[in-house]
């Protein structure tokens, strides 16, 4: 089961394309400004299978893909990888929204106490990182609320791993 906040069924300023957007259910950032803060509480929202959302995601075959927003989905990366393979595999792309950085992300994931994150990552085409900061709001930035928050496609992703993987072996 995924406890979530609601969907869009269509939206195109979540992403790229014509998306489905599905906003999760909680959130330990409690940005201020958040615009979606009714998220945070992590028993609000309702429950739904997997099979569901896949359901209503099939529905409309104009769909580019799917946006994982919140709240935020990296608390329940395990229970949102099946969607997104689903998703790869009917051609369509993923996009994910966390209020957490991609190093931070990595690193927890390179620990090895998240397999589920190193997932969830792995299966993003799109990630948007970082929390939301009122004071670098720009409303100019595509898909994102302030200037500290990143677009990371997979690439940049992983010239990003691949630095850190330098200072970590440097620091040593």
């Amino acid at each position: 089961m995924i406890r979530i906040c609601g969907v869009v069924r269509e939206s195109i300023v979540d992403g790229p394309g014509l998306r489905f957007v599905l906003f999760t259910q909680g959130c330990p950032h409690h940005c201020p400004g958040c615009h979606n803060p009714e998220s945070h509480a992590l028993d609000g929202g309702y429950e739904v299978t997997a099979e569901k959302v896949l359901e209503e995601f099939k529905k409309n075959p104009l769909l580019k893909g799917i946006t994982l927003s919140g709240g935020d989905p990296i608390l329940q990366a395990g229970e949102l990888v099946g969607i997104c393979r689903e998703v790869h595999a009917m051609g369509k792309d993923v996009m994910t929204y966390t209020g957490y950085t991609y190093e931070s992300l990595l690193a927890r994931a390179e620990r090895g106490d998240a397999p589920e994150i190193a997932r969830l990552l792995e299966l993003t085409d799109l990630l948007i990182d970082g929390p939301y900061l009122e004071a670098l709001r720009d409303l100019e930035l595509p898909f994102r609320g302030s200037s500290n928050q990143r677009l990371l496609d997979r690439e940049q992703r992983r010239q990003l791993a691949h630095a850190a993987g330098e200072h970590a072996t440097n620091a040593a």
